[in-house]
């Protein structure tokens, strides 16, 4: 396949504020809302009918790993492959601090080898805790919207209530993009799916 509507990074934060149990959640709560009809048939539902997905985990400066590499997602069988993987990912970075900076970088090394072209790039920046470690991503953020990539990001408030100011100042940007909140890990998963319904849509022009 040459074309696709959507290249979707699904980026993890991985670092010390996050427990193990809550980790879990994370993963599950993520694949409960990959597995949403409405959101299988957005990333298959496109002009190119298919969608690639890739999964990054992270915490501090050095610690960014693919857990999935780019997955094409042409039917519901591969979307529910995909939610698999999501379900059963593994903590294999050092729960360390908080660098969102190396996130993007490692995210942009991700967009660089796409095995097709996508109509849009969409970097999904999941965590509970503002950049505290690496380079600032502030910077990085800036160079991936002037190159047309749309950073989100998902908030979870229960340590940091601020957190989304802090978001919207330093992680997201590019075409469309925007924030989301859950007050705690219990809501995750309903704010996952709203999250990515809205982002496969793509921006409102």
């Amino acid at each position: 396949m040459d074309t696709v509507d959507l290249a979707l990074v699904l980026a993890v934060d991985g670092s010390a504020s996050v427990t193990y149990e809550e980790f879990g959640l994370i993963a599950g709560g993520m694949a409960a809302a990959l597995r949403d009809p409405v959101v299988v048939r957005g990333l298959t539902g496109g002009p190119a009918r298919a969608s690639l997905c890739a999964l990054l985990l992270w915490s501090g400066a050095g610690a960014q790993e693919v857990l999935t590499d780019w997955t094409l997602i042409a039917s519901p069988s591969d979307a529910a492959g995909f939610a698999d993987s999501v379900d059963n990912m593994s903590r294999v970075v050092q729960a360390g601090q908080t660098a969102i900076g190396e996130a993007l970088l490692a995210s942009l090394t991700l967009l660089a080898h796409l095995p097709a072209q996508p109509a849009r790039q969409v970097v999904d920046v999941i965590g509970d805790g503002r950049s505290n470690d690496g380079v600032p991503p502030g910077p990085i953020r800036d160079r991936m919207a002037a190159a047309g990539i749309t950073i989100n990001g998902l908030c979870i408030l229960h340590e940091e209530p601020d957190l989304l100011q802090s978001y919207t100042s330093e992680v997201i940007g590019g075409p469309g993009a925007f924030a989301v909140t859950c007050a705690a890990y219990a809501d995750f998963t309903e704010a996952m799916r709203q999250k990515l319904t809205r982002e496969i849509s793509g921006p409102i022009v």
